[in-house]
């Protein structure tokens, strides 16, 4: 995986959200991400939402953590949004992913969900010293756009939040 040290402006999200921990997410078909992941593309979700800044493409984060990576965090799906103004359609949350510098990867082409599972088993065994940081536990995130199209074949990027 490629690494990058970057650092991102705040970014304003319209999704929905569970609760989770690495222990429940451990077998990934009794996990709550899966359910949530199938509900938001099954039932098209990302239609509902207003003031959508990339059409298509979609982020994933990790925020509200308990401890760090092993203990519970909230795990939210949705899409960028331009404003807030808008009033968000029912079951819908809004989150904003604060300006922060991250350690971003950029994975090598591998059908999904092992692009993933292989970038986030990687990223959890580097020492602060390989990932180029200590990781700040804030808000973590992945964002699917065109490189993810063909399921067998997604390239994606990873922001893991650091400390300054």
């Amino acid at each position: 995986m490629k690494q990058t040290l970057i650092t991102r402006p705040e970014i304003k999200l319209v999704g929905i959200c569970v609760r989770t921990s690495y222990q429940q997410e451990l077998d990934k078909m009794k996990g709550n991400i899966f359910p949530c992941v199938r509900k938001y593309f099954h039932e098209s979700l990302c239609e509902k939402i207003s003031s959508r800044a990339k059409q298509g493409t979609t982020f994933c984060a990790y925020t509200d953590y308990e401890s760090d990576y092993t203990g519970a965090y909230t795990y939210f799906i949705g899409e960028e949004v331009s404003s807030f103004d808008n009033p968000l359609a029912e079951g819908f949350l809004r989150m904003v992913i604060p300006e922060q510098c991250y350690i971003k990867f950029t994975t090598t082409p591998a059908p999904m969900p092992e692009v993933i599972v292989n970038a986030w088993n990687k990223i959890w065994n580097m020492s602060s010293a390989e990932l180029g940081g200590k990781r700040n536990y804030q808000t973590d995130f992945e964002i699917y756009d065109e490189r993810a199209a063909d399921h067998q074949n997604i390239v994606l990027d990873v922001y893991i939040g650091i400390k300054k």
